[in-house]
Formats: structure tokens, C-alpha cells, sequence
């Protein structure tokens, strides 16, 4: 009798097992059918819309049911299911565009799984046709919200011509250079203006002054070359940020009050990675975006001065420069956090993945980001006729690279404007030698978002 019912335990232990095996296979196979059906060859896949409806990916589209180049202005960021790409938006999503359910299979022909971004094709196709001929990339967002409205990079592809001609692919072509590190150029003087105020406080930070003669020799014997040969004499803060001083900006981080222990803190909680900390990344929907980086070693050092302006070892990505904007331009020294996906749709046409606004922990103080707020604004003025219409706070720089041999032109800046709470980033690559100025992709920017 004992021998049974050790029988019958044993039975049913097995028999629990069994189904209780069974039910994890299923809920295992129910998980991710998907992700392989989405990665293999038989896979249905919907679409990516932009704000106002309009297509910016279709597995199935041809030169000839779009057009030509229908979608080269967004071909590197949205990308496509053909696995060159990987840090695109298909590429790291492509499971909420599959046309494919547990219950109900495969779904080609009624499915309706889609992303619906944020992303003004509009605005974004007259962005990149701004460019003409130069290469660069362009970047916007609504700083109140983290909506990603504007991103373009060039050189681009027609996704729908496929890449047999991808040995002849220009340099950059697969990639959106929005997220990747560029030398700022004089961009950099916002974040060292932000550390100086930060460090000194206002009325110490504006009781300096230092004298620009078009060279200045550092303290450790090295000079640093201002754009204005004749020099820009004896300025404020306000007056050396509207001229973008070297020399000034050079002396500053030279300053006993502006110990570099505190403008490395500052960095770091900016999201530098300083010296020999690693570079690591963040994440926009998936898609991978570098950290800025730099290395600061001695004050007195002519690349840590440099890098302090915007050269040495100092890279930023063009998404990263505009992100600290958000910060500025709220007052709170919080950024905006960005977003692609609005929302999505699945096969059922149930909405989810809602977007929600987010910010960041506080990178630099409120305080410092009124005051940089307004001298921002102040400079703005310089530009009220080659960006006329907008009330604008704006900082250009001038990156050398290629060892002095090109320059890169940027302008990163915010519009005060409730209705148009737009920050932005324009990187023009090799400007001596473009049709176009980086005030006129802006200008162009801002009339397309605005209208």
C-alpha cells in the first residue's frame, strides 16, 4: 500500500513538472516567437511614421512607390531591416514593427504593428536639403518635452536602393553623426562658462577681466592664438563670450579662483568622461549616443586650456551639445531627456509605449544656467539678421581638424519662445570650402519647426 502511494507522488510530481515545464515553454515560446520571426526571413514588418502621419519606413518600398530619395534624409537614423545599420531605430526596434502575434501568426496583410516618432519629415527634409552640397548633420528637439523634431545627417543613402553600390559609400554614410563625438570648437566655452560660474559664483566671475592682444603666451610658455589677430583688448566675461575669446577663456581656467579639481567636477557631473575615465554611452530608443569626453591634466597645460575651449582632446556629440541647451534655456540645470517613439502599435492595433517626458539629474545648478541663460541671449542679438525672427541664444564654434588643415563650423543654441521651445545643434563640415553657413541651416531649421 505504502509502495503506491509512494508511486502515485511520484506520478504526480512528475506529471506537475511536466505541465509546469510545459506552461514556461509556452510563455518562453509566446516571448520571443517574435524576436525571431522579426529577425528571420519571412518576417512582416509595419511601419515608422513621422509626427503628421507620413511614412519614414517600409520594408517593402522601392525607388519607384516613394520616389527618389524619398527617404535620404532620415536613411541613416531610421535605417532599415537589412542589417548594415545597427544603430538605427528599425535596428534596435524592429521587434514592435513585426506583423506577428502567438495567437494569431503571421499578419501581413491587416497587421498593424508600427512606431510613430516624434520626427518632422518636413522640417527634416528641408534641413538636409539646406546643406546643398556640404556634409554636417543638424540636430532639434522641444526642450520641454524631450521630442526629438529635427535629425539629419549627411552624407546619406536612399535605403530603398539597398547597398550593392557600398564600396563606393562616402565615409559617415551608415551612420548618424548626430550621436557621435565632433571637436565643439567654441561650443565648448558653454560648458566652461557654466563650470565658471559655478566655481566663482556671479560677481567674482564678473569682476574679471583680462587682456586679449591677438596672442597670449600662458604660464607654462605656450601661446594660445585668438581668431582676431589685433586682439580684443581688455573684456568682461559677457564682452569675451560674445567674441569668443581664447586668450580670455585661456587665462580664466588659468585663474587661481578656478582651481581645475572644481572645473573637472563640474565636467564630470556635466557627463564628461575626464582622463582616464572610460567613455561609456546613453541611450535614445535604443540608439546608442557617446558621451563627451576630454582630458584635463595642468591649468597652466596649453591642452588642457585647449581643451577647455574646444580643441585638444575635447569631443562632444552634437546630440550632447544640444541636450545642455534644454538645461539652459529651462533654468533649471536639469536636462530634457530625448525620445524618438512617441508610441507604438502592435499587430492588434493596441497603442503602447507611451513617451514620457524625463529629465536628468541636476548636471549644473539652476543658478548658473540663468546667467549663462542671459549672456546666451545677449549674444543672440549678433544674429538677428542672418537668424532674424527668433528671439535666440546661440554660441558658435570654429573646430579645427584634419591637424589645422579643415575647419568645421557648429552653432548650438535655444529660441525663447513657449509656443517653440526649440534647442538645437548644426555641425557644417569644412565650412571654407561650402555653398552654405551654418546660420542658414538654422534659419532654415527654425522656419520649417515654426510655420
Amino acid at each position: 500500500m505504502k509502495s503506491i502511494k509512494r508511486s502515485l507522488r511520484l506520478v504526480s510530481i512528475i506529471v506537475f513538472a511536466f505541465i509546469a515545464g510545459m506552461i514556461m515553454l509556452v510563455l518562453k515560446i509566446q516571448k520571443e516567437a517574435s524576436f525571431y520571426i522579426s529577425h528571420s526571413n519571412t518576417a512582416q514588418l509595419g511601419f515608422v511614421y513621422d509626427r503628421n502621419g507620413e511614412i519614414l519606413f517600409d520594408s517593402k518600398a522601392t525607388p519607384e512607390t516613394y520616389g527618389e530619395n524619398y527617404f535620404i534624409d532620415v536613411g541613416n537614423l531610421i535605417g532599415d531591416a537589412k542589417g548594415q545599420m545597427t544603430n538605427t531605430l528599425v535596428a534596435n526596434n524592429i521587434e514592435k514593427l513585426n506583423n506577428y502575434s502567438f495567437s494569431m501568426g503571421l499578419v501581413s496583410k491587416d497587421g498593424k504593428s508600427s512606431i510613430h516618432t516624434s520626427l518632422d519629415h518636413y522640417a527634416n527634409r528641408k534641413v538636409y536639403d539646406s546643406f546643398g552640397t556640404s556634409k554636417g548633420c543638424a540636430v532639434a528637439y522641444d526642450y520641454k518635452t524631450g521630442e526629438i523634431l529635427v535629425c539629419t545627417s549627411l552624407p546619406s543613402f536612399d535605403v530603398t536602393k539597398g547597398y550593392a553600390d557600398i564600396e563606393n559609400f562616402e565615409t559617415g554614410t551608415l551612420i548618424s553623426k548626430v550621436m557621435y563625438g565632433t571637436v565643439p570648437g567654441s561650443t565648448q566655452k558653454v560648458s566652461t562658462l557654466l563650470s565658471a560660474f559655478q566655481i566663482m559664483g556671479k560677481d567674482k566671475l564678473f569682476s574679471k577681466s583680462y587682456t586679449c592682444n591677438g596672442i597670449y603666451m600662458n604660464k607654462g610658455g605656450n601661446e594660445i592664438v585668438c581668431h582676431n589677430s589685433y586682439g580684443h583688448g581688455t573684456q568682461n566675461i559677457q564682452q569675451a563670450f560674445q567674441n569668443s575669446c581664447n586668450p580670455f577663456f585661456a587665462q580664466l581656467v588659468e585663474d587661481d579662483d578656478m582651481p581645475l579639481e572644481n572645473i573637472i567636477k563640474c565636467y564630470e557631473k556635466m557627463g564628461y568622461a575626464v582622463n582616464d575615465d572610460k567613455e561609456q554611452y546613453f541611450d535614445i530608443n535604443g540608439i546608442k549616443c557617446e558621451r563627451a569626453s576630454t582630458t584635463l591634466k595642468d591649468s597652466y597645460e596649453f591642452n588642457t586650456q585647449w581643451g577647455c575651449i574646444g580643441q585638444g582632446e575635447t569631443l562632444v556629440s552634437p546630440m550632447q551639445l544640444m541636450m545642455w541647451q534644454s538645461g539652459i534655456a529651462n533654468q533649471t540645470g536639469k536636462m530634457t531627456m530625448p525620445y524618438l517613439i512617441k508610441y507604438t502599435t502592435n499587430v492588434e492595433n493596441e497603442i503602447g509605449d507611451w513617451a514620457e517626458t524625463s529629465y536628468s539629474e541636476e548636471v549644473f545648478t539652476p543658478e548658473s544656467s540663468t546667467e549663462v541663460r542671459q549672456i546666451m541671449l545677449e549674444n543672440g542679438k549678433n544674429y538677428s539678421e542672418s537668424i532674424s525672427g527668433y528671439n535666440i541664444g546661440i554660441k558658435s564654434g570654429t573646430a579645427q581638424i584634419k591637424d589645422g588643415e579643415e575647419e568645421n563650423s557648429l552653432l548650438v543654441g535655444f529660441i525663447e519662445d513657449e509656443r517653440h521651445p526649440i534647442a538645437f545643434c548644426v555641425l557644417l563640415e569644412n565650412k571654407n570650402n561650402s555653398d552654405t553657413r551654418s546660420e542658414n541651416i538654422v534659419k532654415t531649421m527654425l522656419d520649417a519647426l515654426c510655420q
